[in-house]
């Protein structure tokens, strides 16, 4: 109901009102920026451009260019760093052979002698020590340490179970 009186209204003297918006003055736009055409100025430039100067043609004339194409090197295949043979260790265990990798870089280990050497310590700590493992997998000792200490994969922690019913008095 209420949208039938709010047409009616809407529609009241609709030609009145649209004559008197048409008749009430316009505001008066503001100016235009400046065009990218040409100026009256550019055409003198061009007609310079065109000239031919006969001192700039005799320079030219004097000017000599010899080049030569140097012949395209192909880029070797293979890695490229480490470049010496030194830089590489074979792996230990031989045990990786699927994976198509025959040295690693000195100072890494695979993931899998990784996990064998933290094995190794854990069952006996005595022989295979910090040294013996830097210097059986070409390791900085710093970086053994390191891991045989924060790296611990094979230890499990179990929380203790609470019950939920019984409130901590504090």
């Amino acid at each position: 109901m209420g949208g039938r009186l709010t047409r009616v209204i809407s529609k009241f003297n609709v030609e009145t009102r649209a004559h008197q918006e048409i008749g009430k003055n316009k505001p008066r736009p503001a100016p235009r920026h400046p065009t990218a055409a040409a100026p009256d100025w550019a055409a003198s430039f061009q007609e310079e451009i065109k000239k031919k100067d006969e001192k700039l043609l005799t320079f030219l004339k004097d000017v000599y260019v010899d080049s030569s194409d140097p012949g395209l090197q192909r880029k070797k295949k293979g890695r490229y760093l480490p470049h010496k043979q030194e830089d590489y260790r074979p792996i230990i265990d031989g045990q990786f052979n699927y994976l198509d990798i025959q040295t690693v870089p000195k100072g890494k280990v695979l993931i899998e002698e990784a996990l064998t050497l933290l094995n190794n310590h854990q069952r006996s700590p005595e022989t295979w020590t910090a040294e013996k493992i830097a210097e059986k997998y070409s390791l900085e000792l710093k970086d053994v340490n390191n891991l045989l200490t924060f790296f611990i994969p094979f230890v499990m922690d179990f929380l203790p179970y609470k019950d939920s019913k019984t409130l901590d008095s504090k």
